[in-house]
């Protein structure tokens, strides 16, 4: 089977390296011609990932039409935010039978879909049990490395979930398979807003005590909001909810955290955001779940903290002192 890796950031070069080893004839997609061009003379990806060559059944292509034709699985590695429009690029492209793996991490701006949503938003011809995601928790740095990793594959199909989890899986690279696609979303990436908070209080020399606080309270608000969104609460306590929130809010990887802690220690957002070479999904994540769980009528005071010192320019002693003397509560039932 064919498989097109659409992105060349670093997650999407470290997969289409993953199933090039594994003997899939893989295809990389690269938005920019010249970069395309330059992994193909390199042969490796230096910009985002340093030190990690291609296998030779790696092909290269900033042509997207050409590169899903013959695909039997797409990958889409795109930043969440440009998913739509890449999406839209080879929108007229057949696709018979072709299993699409998101694996970015983000919900949708404008509209508040989780990005299985906007895929079939834009491919109604693609039936909705051959959509899945591939998340958990996953540095790219690792996972290139052979480090030992384990991340979810969902999709509303088990077939398609037990697909994805057969193409993917290695001896390092260990693959789940799980039926709830809207917790596995919602977790994976809501959890990159906890994320900045977490580093947010990194930036402000807080402690372990913090940490925890926020990482656990951080897990009832996505539970909160999977479960309105029709997903199982249960999928939060997996590899993609408190898998994926530990691993990004503890790590020197997580760009997610580092742009907290930047935040913490008083930096512009802009300027954080500015000098950074990948995107911290987290950031347009926080904007669009803020809205989202206003809309629903979802409590997520964290997410709403961390919306005001992105965006509102709240300074993050007094967003910390409002989430501290908020009126107390259970900790489990009605919260």
């Amino acid at each position: 089977m064919n498989v097109t890796v659409l992105g060349a950031g670093s997650w999407g070069t470290t997969l289409a390296v993953l199933l090039a080893e594994k003997g899939y004839p893989v295809t990389l997609w690269a938005h920019r011609p010249e970069f395309a061009r330059e992994l193909d003379s390199a042969r490796k990806n230096e910009r985002y990932l340093p030190g990690v060559p291609f296998p030779e059944n790696l092909s290269l292509s900033d042509d997207i039409a050409a590169a899903v034709s013959p695909a039997g699985m797409i990958v889409t590695a795109v930043p969440s935010q440009a998913l739509r429009e890449t999406l839209l690029s080879f929108r007229d492209v057949p696709l018979p039978g072709v299993i699409i793996v998101n694996v970015a991490k983000g919900v949708e701006l404008d509209t508040g879909k989780r990005l299985s949503e906007v895929i079939l938003d834009v491919r109604p011809d693609i039936a909705r049990e051959r959509v899945a995601a591939l998340y958990g928790p996953s540095h790219a740095e690792e996972v290139s490395r052979k480090h030992p990793t384990t991340v979810v594959a969902a999709s509303s199909s088990l077939l398609t979930a037990e697909k994805v989890q057969e193409v993917f899986h290695t001896g390092r690279f260990r693959v789940y398979v799980n039926t709830d696609i809207v917790g596995v979303e919602v977790a994976g990436s809501v959890k990159n807003i906890i994320a900045i908070a977490a580093g947010i209080s990194d930036g402000l020399g807080f402690g372990d005590n913090a940490k925890a606080a926020i990482i656990t309270r951080g897990l009832a608000e996505i539970s909160r909001l999977v479960e309105k969104l029709g997903g199982d609460p249960l999928t939060v306590s997996g590899l993609s909810g408190i898998g994926d929130l530990v691993v990004t809010c503890l790590s020197r990887h997580s760009r997610n955290r580092y742009v907290g802690e930047q935040i913490g220690k008083g930096t512009p957002l802009d300027d954080v955001v500015g000098r950074m070479k990948m995107v911290a999904e987290g950031v347009a994540t926080t904007k669009a779940v803020a809205a989202l769980s206003a809309r629903l009528g979802v409590e997520m005071p964290i997410t709403q903290a961390v919306y005001g010192m992105l965006f509102e320019d709240k300074p993050a002693e007094e967003a910390i002192l409002e989430l501290m003397t908020r009126e107390p509560k259970k900790e489990l039932g009605s919260q």
